[in-house]
């Protein structure tokens, strides 16, 4: 699956979107893929054979408020598919109020985000930690199947008040409940999803030991660790 680098139209539209579009390396292109803002190459600049579009089925057809995208993105990448991106601005995107990705709601992007990092990262797993015992680190956790509940060591964080100290998973069905360590990320042991922002956006993402991790402002996301 082939897309290029794009410009904005008016000048500054989405900057943060456009920015982490149009700057990742060709290994990001295809480790970035679970992040809120969806494909990591955007859809109208795309390009690929009529043979992997025929055998990937098409674009879903379920209507308004389905990301259709990402969807075929997501089956193009389970099916072993490559993500390449031209490096040229070839396409003027145009932003505006009435454009068709403010129909999909936030809830069903997560939900197929979880599902595929779900299917197919962590059953890969026998274990894991959480980086951010905050607030979307615990979403994360409490949005997982419970077979992979199970399999979460602990949650790590830099905050002080939190190290030590346990998450309890107040809503489980089960008793007692479980009750997450929350540890030093100094302490903590890859395979690791970090719940953390990159430019304001969630995202998830992988690398390979020793265990990397870059830390950025003013974000929250999901990125993995292996």
């Amino acid at each position: 699956l082939v897309g290029s680098r794009f410009r904005r139209d008016p000048p500054g539209s989405t900057k943060r979107f456009a920015n982490w579009a149009n700057s990742m390396s060709k290994k990001q292109l295809n480790i970035q893929v679970y992040t809120s803002h969806g494909p990591t190459v955007i859809m109208p600049t795309w390009f690929c054979h009529r043979k992997i579009y025929d055998r990937l089925g098409g674009f879903s057809e379920a209507g308004k408020g389905t990301p259709e995208d990402l969807i075929f993105f997501y089956k193009h990448l389970r099916s072993d598919g490559e993500v390449l991106r031209h490096d040229d601005e070839l396409l003027m995107y145009r932003y505006h109020s009435q454009a068709t990705t403010f129909c999909i709601d936030e809830q069903t992007i997560w939900d197929l985000r979880l599902q595929e990092i779900q299917d197919r990262v962590l059953s890969q797993w026998e274990s894991f930690s959480i980086w951010n015992a905050g607030k979307q680190g615990r979403k994360f956790y409490r949005s997982l199947r419970i077979e992979n509940q199970k399999k979460v060591k602990a949650f790590c964080d830099v905050d002080i008040k939190k190290i030590g100290t346990f998450y309890t998973y107040e809503e489980a069905m089960e008793k007692p409940k479980p009750r997450i360590p929350i540890v030093h990320f100094r302490e903590v042991e890859p395979p690791l999803i970090i719940c953390m922002k990159l430019g304001g956006y969630e995202c998830i993402t992988f690398s390979s030991p020793p265990l990397r991790v870059s830390l950025s402002a003013n974000s929250y996301d999901m990125l993995v660790e292996n």
